[in-house]
């Protein structure tokens, strides 16, 4: 078991579905897994590996969705997806980015519709990251997803309110609570600050005032 946790970062045991038995998961078992149960794991050489998100995390994922939602209706360039928008990127590795943008050039032919798994790698993969990623993990899967043809990779610390913003698996830029996302060639001309980004996460939990007391 340690050899195998220390394969995918050093993440948590308690992340590592033992059934099916590791190393015979399939994506049909990936998809059964999440409508069981719903929890949202990746499908990592046979194994799933559960996304360890909390409700923070998820509510600043949404927010992001939104301010790139309202740019994708001046600039219809492809699809958003949320974080059980399964997508393929390497061989045997099928991912759920927190968020994830794909070119309708990229999506091609393949009907959203019809695809519970898009076979195709996001343009643009964002992960929110949480106290149960590892840096071992998350360096491993930034990897992976260059590899994949990913073109840009955000990577949001909820905690510190920081990002990285990266364009090569040893390129990246870091961002402070100041700092500005930029889509690059991806999506050009997105910027959003990271300070009206948690501004933003935090308003969405609000909720509404409460009624009057008579």
């Amino acid at each position: 078991m340690a050899d195998l946790l220390e394969y995918f970062g050093d993440v948590p045991s308690e992340r590592v579905r033992m059934v099916p038995t590791p190393g015979t998961a399939t994506e049909h078992d990936l998809l059964e897994t999440e409508a069981r149960t719903g929890r949202i794991c990746e499908l990592i050489d046979g194994v799933l590996v559960e996304k360890p998100m909390g409700w923070y995390e998820s509510v600043l994922a949404v927010a992001l969705g939104r301010f790139l939602g309202n740019y994708l209706e001046q600039n219809p360039r492809g699809l958003l997806s949320g974080e059980a928008g399964f997508l393929r990127t390497v061989s045997g590795r099928t991912r759920a980015p927190d968020v994830a943008f794909v070119t309708w050039e990229r999506i091609g032919s393949h009907s959203p519709r019809r695809q519970k798994i898009l076979p195709v790698p996001p343009d643009l993969a964002i992960e929110i990251v949480s106290e149960g990623n590892t840096p071992a993990e998350m360096d491993r899967k930034l990897r992976e997803y260059f590899a994949a043809g990913v073109r840009l990779v955000w990577y949001i610390d909820a905690s510190t309110r920081t990002a990285m913003s990266y364009t090569g698996p040893d390129q990246g830029e870091p961002l402070h609570e100041d700092g500005l996302l930029t889509g690059g060639d991806v999506l050009p001309g997105f910027e959003l600050s990271l300070r009206a980004l948690f501004a933003a996460a935090e308003d969405v939990g609000a909720g509404p005032d409460p009624p009057a007391q008579s």
